[in-house]
């Protein structure tokens, strides 16, 4: 399966809604606080032109806040490929 990362801060209560989502879906992914790492949230925004979190990279796709249809289906399209 591809990489998701998730771009989350510790405070956002929908970063936890997020990766409680993907949790109960027994799907791994990679957390990255950017509250603490200035150089991923330079990343992050730069991917998305977008400075607020959650933020989530699902096979190079990004989704930005708990979009829980856009997730899916994005999930959907790692298991077709």
């Amino acid at each position: 399966m591809s990489e998701i990362t998730v771009y989350s801060t510790p405070m956002c209560p929908w970063c936890n809604v997020l990766k409680d989502f993907l949790k109960e879906k027994n799907i791994e992914f990679e957390e990255i606080d950017v509250s603490k790492d200035q150089i991923k949230a330079q990343e992050m925004i730069e991917k998305s032109g977008q400075m607020g979190v959650p933020q989530i990279e699902i096979n190079g796709k990004i989704i930005v806040g708990f979009d829980k249809a856009a997730i899916e289906k994005e999930l959907e399209n790692l298991k077709s490929n």
